[in-house]
Formats: structure tokens, C-alpha cells, sequence
């Protein structure tokens, strides 16, 4: 029996004990491949295992979690054994009631549970039990895909109507931007700065800033540099998101214990360095929420030092016509 049928077997006798109910989590890939120190590829084949049963299905926003049809006390519910080597046949549905919505979706839910390396379309027409080929006639290809899943969550993004300054907009805008990488750490390495991609959706949250920093007395190449500029920086320190997990799946730590494995190579190397040894020798609690509002608001201090200028320089110049 290969390895990812070993670990696909203990997962379904925990479902069919009952330990795993319907509705409850099963480990995402990320986390079979720490749990069980397998790849990738294995963890990925181990839930495409389970799929294939009918003992798990995708939820959206949720990630991979026990089918209903697979409750314990159901006569049904129980696989007989293959030789080793072999998926079960796959059921391919009729695609009557595929809709690009629901391709996206199931994508969405794809990408936040197991990263972008694990999507693909053979990956999400398994998800929606339907023949790869019919997602085609929904969407164009992988990259269109991505296109319309970067586009569907910028819906999750609400933005006040009140006109509160143009600081606590562009506090509330990163805030919320954060909290949409937090929820789609996919999401970061997706966008573009330098060939940023056509969605309509995210057109009504740069609106909202573009025309907070305008309003504030800024000229318009400077509005759009400031833009850019808050935008990279929430986008530059979310990817660190998903190089965590991707860390975290590769070596079975999260960021605190691999430090402390790391602490007597950092002592030694520092050694030469009275600050860095201070540093390091004292601990420093890393947190990347902590470190992310650290430098939004030296940036948003930045950029008040500049609007005053610019308020100074705009009365100056009313002073002197005036005169």
C-alpha cells in the first residue's frame, strides 16, 4: 500500500468511528504534510483519495471537511478494499448546474486551505465532482481563474461612506486590506503592483483611497504614488503569510520553534556584533500583526509630514497672488 493510501485509511477509520463527523475539518495538505512528514504531492493525493470515496468534500471559506454521506451510521459508508495502487473511479457528474460561481468558489477554497501550488483545474473539477474539461466552458484557463478568484474576494472588502480624514480612511483601508490577505494568504503573491490585473471589484476600494488622498490636497501624481505606495506596503508584508505556511508545511515548525533550533547558530554568528548579540540574547517576540501596525502608521506619519507641506506651500502661494 502506498503511503498517501496509508494515511487516506487512517482518516477514514477515524470517520467511520466517528471521530470525524460531518461538517468537521479534516488536515488540509499543509497539514498532512507536517503531520506525517510526507510532500506535497503525497498530502494532495491523499485528500483526491478521500474526494474519491465520497468521505470529504470542499466547503468555501472552510476548506476540506467530512461529507455528509460519510456519517458512521450509515450501512453504506464503508469502502471495500482495492489493490494497492489504485483510486477509487471517480464519479463524474453531469455539469447541468455548473456555474463559473461555483468554479470560483471551490478555487477560493482550494487556494486559502492548501496555497496556490495545490490549484489547478484537474484539482477543482474534482472538488465540484465534474469532468475537467467542463470548467472550460465557464472559465478561460488557470491564469482567467485566478483572475476571477482575485476579483471575487475584494467583495469581502467594506468600506465606510463617512468622510472621516484622510488618515483614519487610509488606517481602515490597509486594516482591511491585511484582513483580506489574513483570510487569502494567496492572495499577496497573486497580485501585481508592476502589471496589476483588470478587476472590477477591487476598482471601488482604490477609488476610496485614491479619492481620500485628493481630497486631502495632494496633486494627482503624488495621490497615486501614495496609493501605491500604502497598497505595496500591506501586499509586501502579507506575503510573508503564505511563506510562513509554506514554511511551516516544509519543516513541521512554526516560526517559534525553528528560532529556538536556530538560537545557538544566531548566537554564534553574532558574536562580533555587540547589538545584534543584545538582541538576540534578550528575545524579541515576533508578530507580524504587531509588525505590520508598527510601519502603517510611520508610513501614514510619513505622509501627514508631506500633506503639510504641501497645505503650507498651497497657502504660501494664495498669500503671495494675493499680495
Amino acid at each position: 500500500m502506498d503511503r498517501y493510501e496509508q494515511i487516506a485509511a487512517e482518516l477514514r477509520g477515524r470517520i467511520e468511528r466517528g471521530e470525524l463527523r460531518p461538517g468537521d475539518r479534516v488536515p488540509s495538505t499543509r497539514e498532512i504534510t507536517r503531520r506525517w512528514n510526507v510532500a506535497m504531492a503525497t498530502a494532495t493525493r491523499v485528500l483526491t483519495e478521500l474526494r474519491g470515496q465520497g468521505l470529504v468534500r470542499a466547503v468555501p471559506g472552510v476548506g476540506t471537511v467530512v461529507a455528509d454521506s460519510a456519517a458512521p451510521d450509515r450501512p453504506t459508508e464503508r469502502t471495500p478494499e482495492r489493490p494497492a495502487g489504485r483510486s477509487a473511479p471517480r464519479q463524474t457528474l453531469p455539469d447541468g448546474g455548473l456555474t463559473a460561481d461555483r468554479i470560483v468558489a471551490a478555487a477560493v477554497a482550494v487556494a486559502d486551505a492548501e496555497g496556490l501550488e495545490a490549484l489547478s483545474m484537474r484539482r477543482v473539477a474534482a472538488e465540484l465532482g465534474v469532468a475537467t474539461m467542463s470548467l472550460y466552458r465557464h472559465v478561460p484557463d488557470k491564469d482567467g481563474l485566478l483572475d476571477l478568484m482575485m476579483d471575487r474576494v475584494f467583495t469581502e472588502l467594506a468600506l465606510s461612506a463617512e468622510d472621516d480624514g484622510w488618515r483614519t480612511r487610509l488606517e481602515l483601508a490597509a486594516h482591511q486590506l491585511w484582513g483580506l490577505f489574513r483570510a487569502h494568504p494567496w492572495l499577496a503573491s497573486a497580485l501585481s503592483v508592476t502589471r496589476p490585473q483588470p478587476l472590477a471589484n477591487a476598482l471601488p476600494y482604490g477609488e476610496w483611497m485614491l479619492s481620500s488622498l485628493a481630497a486631502a490636497g495632494l496633486d494627482l501624481q503624488s495621490v497615486l504614488t501614495a496609493y501605491l505606495t500604502v497598497f505595496n506596503y500591506v501586499r509586501g508584508t502579507a506575503l510573508n503569510l503564505e511563506m510562513e505556511a509554506a514554511a511551516e508545511a516544509a519543516t513541521g515548525q512554526d516560526a517559534e520553534a525553528w528560532m529556538d533550533q536556530q538560537e545557538p547558530r544566531y548566537l554564534e554568528l553574532v558574536a562580533g556584533y555587540p547589538t545584534f548579540l543584545r538582541v538576540t540574547e534578550e528575545g524579541y517576540d515576533f508578530d507580524l500583526d504587531e509588525l505590520f501596525e508598527f510601519g502603517l502608521q510611520r508610513l501614514l506619519d510619513g505622509l501627514a509630514v508631506l500633506l503639510e507641506r504641501t497645505d503650507a506651500k498651497a497657502r504660501q502661494a494664495s498669500s503671495s497672488a494675493r499680495s
